[in-house]
């Protein structure tokens, strides 16, 4: 099994229609949302939802006024001021840190674990797929992300796909660490603009930190030449396979509005076929098969 990480250094680089794309492009793949905070794979794959779980992570800190000696360690120890003169926790204000339970001298606070959201398996036209929503203002998006890649991997295992496609949240924090550790190969997406070249240096060095082999693509790269010519000569500077360029294309925002991904909108144009060369090569690149010995190339439609 192989799992490929489609990952950006920021929102909006077009990570998720890539995606899509590559999704209509594979066999027996099983997808995965690892974007908790602000999925929207499911727009494009319209899944049917076929089980759903709970989520419970975290926990926001409860005092038991009948065994609070009202000592004040708690409200000393608390670095938000979640905690009042009249020994109340603010729910808004708590962290979650958990500090204030292990330092209570009289064990009066308890820390019970909350749902913060919900997760999926679902079918969808192209194969199962895993995803999750964090609820609103929830922490540990990193925990949900370990647990729906740990599930899709065992549906991969379960149905014996040999490919995972996971659309990767934006950034370089927890839930993108948890997104990629493990991974095979990550597709970084790139914009052609300064914040894009700078983002895709930090995401590049967080996947050489953990070792994680990592490929460029620069999205919409017509709309600055120039640019785009700067970051393919920063991926080879820090030795990045770089995949190719897609160009600026309103069909992707068109599908997008129905529901559909690039290849089941319109006519077959110019830039299908650089997501169809920019897939060949994924696939077949020596971070997808480092001992020669599979033949990934069957997984093109």
């Amino acid at each position: 099994m192989r799992e490929i990480v489609i990952i950006s250094g920021k929102g909006g680089t077009g990570k998720t229609s890539l995606t899509a794309a590559f999704a209509a492009l594979a066999k027996n793949s099983v997808l995965c949302d690892a974007d908790v905070d602000a999925a929207d794979l499911h727009l494009l794959m319209q899944p049917e939802i076929r089980q759903q779980t709970d989520f419970m992570g975290g926990g926001v800190a409860v005092i038991n006024p009948d065994l609070c000696a009202g000592c004040g360690t708690c409200m000393e120890m608390c670095r938000f001021g979640a905690i009042n003169d009249r020994f109340v926790v603010d729910v808004i204000r708590c962290e979650g840190c958990g500090v204030c339970v292990d330092f209570c001298p009289e064990k009066a606070i308890d820390f019970p674990t909350k749902r913060c959201g919900e997760w999926y398996i679902s079918d969808t036209r192209f194969g199962p797929m895993v995803h999750a929503r964090l609820g609103i203002a929830e922490e540990n998006s990193g925990k949900l992300v370990s647990l729906i890649r740990k599930e899709v991997r065992r549906l991969a295992e379960e149905r014996g796909a040999d490919l995972v496609i996971t659309d990767g949240p934006p950034g370089i924090g927890c839930p993108v660490i948890a997104s990629i550790g493990g991974a095979t190969a990550l597709v970084i997406v790139v914009e052609p603009t300064v914040s894009g070249i700078h983002d895709m240096e930090r995401v590049v060095e967080l996947a050489a930190h953990f070792r994680v082999p990592g490929m460029v693509c620069v999205n919409k790269w017509d709309l600055n030449p120039e640019m785009t010519e700067a970051i393919e000569q920063l991926a080879i500077k820090h030795h990045v396979a770089v995949l190719g360029r897609v160009s600026f294309d309103p069909a992707f925002t068109r599908s997008m509005v129905e529901g559909k991904t690039l290849f089941e909108y319109g006519e077959p144009t110019a830039t299908q076929q650089q997501v169809r060369d920019i897939w060949a090569k994924i696939i077949s690149s020596p971070s997808m098969n480092p001992l020669g010995i599979m033949d990934f190339k069957s997984t093109i439609q």
